[in-house]
């Protein structure tokens, strides 16, 4: 607990100092009682220097991908003067976590996957478990599958299990109702959909409507289900090398076809373009990052 000394700053300052809202400010103080904010004549907050220096360094954990209640217990003066001994142990532990979760999955151990799952859940923030410690090991059974080191079945059997946990989440997102819709589906020939998944996830995670089509359908059905929800984003994930030509020919064909339509395209498939191709699409390669995710999107809204 902070010691109090002098009020200097009201909620209002010191959410603009540290880019949280002032509601959330507030459920933190009453749910951890972390600091205890000093009252004036009025009523209202005012805070020290010390209590801005404890919510700067909360604010920092929860970007790192610590839940705040993870944060909070974490909260003491060693361990604020010692802040990369934490963000050493956090990467640490999710490394761990993900290594025993692909250890599972390829020894078909169901009920130890979700342990592990349910583990990483209850340490690291959604976006944090799903992006990058799914997201990462996604990368990792791609690439063993795609190098012959673990077979088909391997690959569907982690992809079912992921794709259920992520689906369950994924539902219970609300949509605004002012963004665009959004359309999210294999490119031709593709059936890996996990990718796609966690991509979908995030996009729903931002508010948007997402119609997820997963596996590859035919073009022509494509095309019916754009016109008929008036998307206004379409995404395609791309993973095996030789499905990347048709791939790009859908989407010069939707480019001309529907020049208002914002196409994103991603998946392992992408990293082997040549670089002349790559700087041709460049306007629809959505990343592989959260951050390039995010610049993508803002840049066509």
């Amino acid at each position: 607990m902070a010691k109090i000394d002098e009020g200097k700053y009201n909620i209002k300052a010191v959410s603009n100092m540290l880019g949280i809202q002032p509601g959330t400010m507030r459920a933190w103080e009453r749910r951890y009682n972390m600091i205890v904010p000093v009252r004036n004549d009025s009523g209202h907050r005012l805070y020290t220097d010390e209590h801005v220096r404890i919510l700067k360094w909360l604010v920092d954990k929860v970007n790192q991908g610590f839940t705040i209640s993870q944060a909070v217990s974490l909260l003491d003066r060693k361990e604020m003067e010692q802040p990369h001994d934490i963000v050493e142990e956090t990467m640490d532990r999710a490394a761990a976590i993900q290594d025993e979760l692909l250890e599972a999955l390829l020894k078909f151990d169901e009920n130890k996957a979700h342990d592990l799952i349910n583990q990483a859940f209850s340490f690291y923030t959604i976006d944090k478990v799903l992006v990058e410690i799914l997201g990462t090991l996604l990368v990792r059974i791609g690439d063993l599958w795609e190098k012959g080191m673990i077979t088909t079945a391997h690959e569907h059997f982690a992809t079912s299990i992921l794709r259920s946990r992520i689906g369950i989440m994924m539902h219970s997102f609300p949509h605004n109702g002012i963004l665009p819709k959004v359309v999210a589906v294999c490119a031709p020939g593709e059936w890996h959909e996990l990718g796609l998944l966690i991509f979908t996830f995030f996009v729903r995670r931002k508010g948007f409507e997402v119609i997820y089509l997963g596996s590859s359908i035919l073009e022509e059905d494509l095309e019916i289900v754009i016109d008929t929800v008036d998307a206004k984003f379409l995404f395609l994930s791309c993973t095996m090398r030789e499905n990347i030509e048709r791939t790009l020919t859908l989407i010069d064909r939707l480019k001309n076809d529907k020049p208002e339509l914002a196409i994103g395209f991603g998946g392992f498939a992408v990293d082997s373009l040549p670089q002349k191709l790559k700087v041709t699409y460049e306007d629809h390669i959505v990343g592989q990052t959260k951050n390039e995710w995010e610049k993508w999107l803002v840049n066509k809204l």
